[in-house]
């Protein structure tokens, strides 16, 4: 491992985009375990330390190792933790990787601008503004998967997913998974076809959650605006598929999980708040429905729309009842 390749010892991850913040703290941390697997990481909310609890963390450990300290919502930290935090920044550890997660804005400015003055290096995450940013966006996730995307697709994709980044990701990874990874607008029309508020995503998070009215309001919509049963049945399959490996993993923060389970961690927080509910039983009853209804949609079934029906029934009844 080059030093070049090395995590900088103070990373600030700037702006208040969820998806990007979430991301700029994933790659630094698998950085930083890619250097050494025994890497100690843990994450902090800023507002809950105290000065001695920093201190303590930030010490030299009696063991040796390296050690990630994610600290969130770094907005929200007192004064004497700010200034303690931007003294350590001028002198940090060498074994010792510290992510500040800060929303920008005026609430602790100070903060932020103290970091950067003693020399942290800045990860932008500010939410996308402008449409031209977001067709990049989109452009450019479809690159990070291995894929090509033209900017009438990406302008596609937009108008029938909308503009929250975390959908839009989600369906860039499944266009690559069911197409050849060449995007275009006809690609997108066939999965995406209708509404932007209902898409795949959209019944299966509903779904997922047992809401049965409106994964079926969602469903039926969908299909009669001509979005394809097969991203729907895909997006099903993995929104249970990504409950049941969560729920698995037991506890820990996102960013903890990321790296074992090679999911992002903002995917992790939002499985983490949909397994509620759910039982192991449950989640194999639900798990064996979604199998049947990819079976039923991939396989040339008479009845496509059935298939996805009786799966979203059987997906909510085995959140409810647990399997049984």
């Amino acid at each position: 491992m080059t030093a070049a390749s090395l995590p900088p010892p103070i990373l600030l991850v700037l702006g208040d985009e969820e998806l990007l913040a979430t991301r700029a703290v994933t790659d630094a941390t698998d950085a930083a375990v890619a250097v050494d697997p025994d890497a100690d990481v843990r994450s902090y909310e800023a507002g809950a330390l105290t000065v001695g609890e920093i201190a303590e963390m930030l010490s030299p450990s009696l063991f040796g190792g390296r050690r990630v300290l994610v600290l969130r919502a770094a907005q929200d930290a007192r004064k004497d933790l700010v200034t303690a935090l931007v003294a350590y920044a001028k002198n940090p550890d060498p074994d010792v990787y510290l992510i500040v997660v800060h929303a920008g804005g005026a609430k602790g400015k100070a903060f932020a601008d103290g970091l950067k003055a003693a020399g942290a290096q800045v990860v932008p995450a500010v939410k996308l503004k402008g449409h031209r940013d977001r067709v990049a966006f989109v452009r450019d996730e479809i690159r990070r998967a291995g894929g090509r995307c033209t900017d009438d697709a990406a302008e596609a994709l937009l108008a029938a997913v909308g503009n929250d980044l975390r959908e839009l990701a989600s369906a860039c990874s499944q266009l690559i998974a069911d197409t050849d990874g060449r995007i275009g607008a006809d690609t997108v029309a066939r999965y995406y076809k209708g509404r932007a508020e209902v898409s795949g995503f959209t019944v299966a998070d509903a779904a997922v959650v047992g809401d049965l009215p409106a994964a079926l309001e969602a469903l039926r919509w969908a299909l009669h605006i001509g979005v394809d049963p097969v991203p729907i049945a895909d997006a099903l399959a993995d929104g249970i598929r990504t409950v049941a490996r969560v729920s698995s993993a037991g506890r820990g923060s996102a960013y903890q999980l990321a790296g074992s389970l090679g999911m992002p961690a903002w995917k992790i927080e939002r499985a983490q708040r949909q397994s509620r509910g759910w039982t192991p039983d449950g989640l194999v009853t639900a798990m064996r429905a979604a199998a049947d209804c990819n079976a039923a949609v991939k396989g040339g079934a008479d009845d496509r729309a059935y298939a996805l029906e009786r799966a979203v029934f059987a997906v909510a009844a085995a959140r409810r009842e647990g399997g049984r």
